[in-house]
């Protein structure tokens, strides 16, 4: 019997081909070679090359007067789930002059935007952020905690739509938060190259936490879990990293221990200036000391930043402002050099 005709076959012929596990799946080259290019993110302030946003349009036009409740000063849908911060309906021209004014920064500044669609139930698809989190190598697609009691409303379903954007772009999906785990992408920061911080609030829960947990393991990065305080959202709300070594922050809504973490790592803390309102946070770092801020939010904290040598853009975002989220919020960085 020759052996091609024997049962070894099979195995001399396999015993020639090798396995190569490295170099890893996030590997600058094998990216290249696997995905025809790097993707990711190792920092929150390497420079931007591709973001994602979603420019306002017609799914705005589910606000209307009706929808005014001056017990809180906002309109709102509680079965649709959705809120906006202010006692006249969205002013729609004026948020997408606003979302074009961005873009514009963030093009001349050498940033590829990438837009995402959205169901047209969903006015909070403005808010970008939330739909992901972005390491080394790829996209780990969000769970949103909000779901409307009516079929298409609520932010659960945005998860599609990145999903199907990432896909088209060719970025690779490392992991789809699931089961009865929810977690948004405003509350995930890299604080550096091995150490990461998730806000444990009503948004995220320590189900997907363990999930995102055994993602960042494979990449030997620590995360740290920061409890929010009170109905607070998201951690993007507290902390935004400006440069490598320097973040700003609300140590309003941060707890001690995580204060002290920050400088055990060598982060320099910047507080917001108390005379600003406590959006003035929610700014985005497009390059190592290179921060994009909704000017009138920021006019006292623009200058602290400036005197710690942290380079501020100023854009208006107030009309956008208003559907709950800032800049930060409304920005996806899905590629960052290192």
């Amino acid at each position: 019997m020759s052996l091609k005709e024997s049962s070894q076959y099979y195995h001399a012929v396999l015993s020639s081909i090798v396995p190569k596990p490295l170099p890893p799946f996030q590997d600058e080259d094998e990216q290249l070679r696997v995905w025809g290019g790097r993707w990711g993110a190792v920092n929150d302030v390497g420079r931007i090359r591709v973001i994602l946003m979603h420019r306002p349009g017609d799914e705005l036009k589910v606000i209307t007067q009706d929808c005014y409740d001056p017990s809180i000063e906002a309109m709102i849908d509680r079965r649709a789930q959705w809120y906006f911060r202010s006692d006249v309906v969205p002013d729609l021209a004026k948020m997408q002059e606003e979302h074009d004014n961005l873009a514009r920064v963030l093009t001349e500044n050498g940033i590829r935007v990438v837009y995402m669609d959205c169901s047209p139930k969903d006015p909070d698809a403005l808010n970008v952020r939330d739909n992901g989190i972005v390491i080394n190598g790829g996209l780990i697609v969000a769970r949103m905690a909000i779901a409307g009691v009516e079929h298409g409303t609520g932010r659960r379903g945005e998860e599609a739509y990145i999903t199907r954007t990432a896909a088209a772009l060719g970025m690779p999906i490392l992991h789809t938060i699931q089961g009865d785990g929810i977690f948004e992408g405003g509350s995930f920061c890299l604080l550096d190259a091995k150490h990461a911080a998730v806000g444990l609030s009503v948004r995220g829960n320590e189900s997907a936490v363990e999930q995102i947990r055994s993602v960042l393991k494979l990449q030997g990065i620590e995360l740290l879990e920061v409890p929010l305080t009170g109905y607070s959202s998201h951690i993007d709300g507290a902390l935004v990293m400006v440069d490598y070594d320097k973040a700003l922050v609300n140590i309003e809504r941060l707890p001690y221990g995580f204060l002290k973490k920050l400088e055990d790592l060598g982060i320099e803390k910047i507080s917001i200036d108390y005379r600003d309102p406590s959006t003035a946070l929610n700014c985005l770092t497009i390059r190592p000391g290179v921060v994009v801020v909704n000017g009138k939010d920021s006019v006292w904290t623009a200058e602290r930043l400036a005197s710690r040598g942290i380079q501020v853009i100023s854009v208006p975002y107030g009309e956008c402002r208003k559907k709950g989220g800032g800049i930060h919020c409304g920005t996806l960085p899905l590629v960052r050099d290192p």
